[in-house]
C-alpha cells in the first residue's frame, strides 16, 4: 500500500472537510434549536452527536492513508469555527481529539482493514475521545455517573451515525463510481 498522500487525496480530503465543516455549521443550529427537547435528560441529546464524528471516519475509509481522519475532521472544525461555532477555538481543539481518536483506530488495524466493524470501532474511539475532551470541560459537576450516561448515548450514536454511516456513504459512492481514483472505490469491502 502506497501511503504517500497524492494530490487527488489532498483535494478530496479537503471538499470531505469543507462539506462538512458547512454541515457542522447547519447540525450546530440544530444542537442549539433541540437542547430544549432534551430538557428532562440533556444526555440523551447526545444520540445526535455522531454527525460530528463523521469526517473522520469518512475521510479515513475514502482516502485510506495515514492522517486522513485527523486531516478532514480537523480541516472540518475549522470550517466550523470559521463559520461561527458557539464553541469557538474550542472547535479545534475537538476535531484534534476525535480525528486523532479515529486515527488511532485505523493505525492499529495497519491501514488495511476497512470493513464495517473497524469503520464502528473508529466511530466509537471518535465517541470516547469526544467525551474525554467534553465532560470536564461542558460538564465538570455532573460527576461519574452522569458522565457515564452521556458515554453511552455518545457511543451509540458514534457507532450508528459516524461508523456504521460512513461505511454506508463509502459504499454508496463507490457503488456510484465517484471514488473510482481510489481504492475506495475499486474494492469491494469499501
Amino acid at each position: 500500500m502506497d501511503r504517500s498522500w497524492r494530490t487527488v487525496d489532498i483535494v478530496v480530503a479537503a471538499v470531505i472537510a469543507v462539506a462538512f465543516g458547512v454541515v457542522f455549521w447547519a447540525w450546530n443550529l440544530v444542537w442549539a434549536a433541540t437542547g430544549p427537547v432534551f430538557g428532562a435528560l440533556p444526555a440523551a441529546q447526545y444520540l445526535i452527536y455522531g454527525v460530528w464524528l463523521v469526517p473522520a471516519v469518512l475521510g479515513a475509509l475514502v482516502i485510506r492513508k495515514p492522517g486522513a481522519a485527523l486531516f478532514t475532521e480537523l480541516v472540518a472544525a475549522s470550517v466550523s469555527a470559521l463559520l461561527g461555532s458557539q464553541w469557538g477555538l474550542d472547535t479545534l481543539v475537538s476535531g484534534v481529539i476525535q480525528g486523532g481518536a479515529a486515527e488511532i483506530v485505523f493505525a492499529l488495524f495497519r491501514y488495511r482493514n476497512w470493513t464495517a466493524a473497524v469503520a464502528v470501532i473508529a466511530g466509537v474511539a471518535t465517541a470516547v475521545g469526544a467525551w474525554l475532551h467534553d465532560m470536564p470541560i461542558y460538564y465538570p459537576e455532573a460527576g461519574l455517573v452522569a458522565w457515564l450516561v452521556f458515554l453511552a448515548f455518545m457511543v451509540v450514536s458514534a457507532a450508528v451515525i459516524a461508523g456504521y454511516g460512513s461505511w454506508i456513504l463509502t459504499r454508496a459512492l463507490a457503488q456510484a463510481g465517484a471514488l473510482g481514483a481510489f481504492p475506495s472505490g475499486t474494492s469491494h469491502r469499501a
